[in-house]
């Protein structure tokens, strides 16, 4: 359960979620251009389609987010990226909600900024291989960092929900061995065919 609906969280979790994005799509702006569009568009439709496919994992559901690898390509542009696909999600399809959006891009694409930041100077200068390593590691990590934002937001929310953060840690695990699979093996093949797609950082 990455998109958080309507009517569950508290104004000030909202409110924060919505600041802390505004901010983030702010400073993204900054670094869209003729060149960044493209790429920061086809990354947000991999995250439109990817997130689509929820495999249901006990009483819960989990998708996969590529924000490891959104992160490592995109850096802040993920911020937008992410908010235009939900946005989508949320008014075609009903996943979400509207006012929940700038939490849920929060807990999603923020993970993905940070560690997308710390990971793409090791993942540029590295080997294939290697690269690819880093980069899962950077994938399961985005997942747990999303699932513990998820949970967070529900305990700050209400006390109530402490249950249901608890098992919303639990279904992410098996999302993070799938989401360092493929992130890994996505960024090795890039680092051979593509190398030059690292060269760039966006996150800053």
């Amino acid at each position: 359960m990455a998109h958080i609906p309507d009517g569950v969280l508290s104004l000030p979790v909202l409110a924060a979620g919505g600041a802390l994005t505004a901010a983030g799509v702010a400073l993204a702006l900054r670094k869209l251009d003729e060149k960044t569009i493209p790429r920061a568009a086809l990354l947000s439709a991999v995250f439109f389609a990817g997130s689509l496919v929820a495999v249901p994992v006990g009483p819960s559901s989990v998708h996969l987010l590529f924000t490891g690898l959104m992160g490592l390509m995109l850096g802040v542009l993920t911020i937008p990226a992410v908010l235009l696909a939900l946005i989508l999600q949320a008014a075609l399809f009903g996943f979400g909600g509207l006012t929940t959006l700038g939490i849920n891009t929060v807990n999603i694409a923020f993970p993905g900024v940070i560690l997308g930041a710390l990971f793409l100077p090791f993942v540029r200068s590295s080997s294939p291989v290697r690269a690819g390593i880093l980069a899962a590691l950077c994938g399961a990590l985005c997942v747990a960092a999303t699932g513990g934002l998820i949970a967070a937001s529900l305990v700050l929310s209400s006390s109530d929900y402490v249950p249901s953060a608890k098992i919303v840690l639990a279904t992410y695990i098996p999302l993070m061995i799938a989401e360092a699979v493929i992130t890994g093996f996505a960024v090795a093949f890039l680092k051979r065919a593509r190398p030059d797609a690292f060269a760039t950082s966006f996150w800053s």
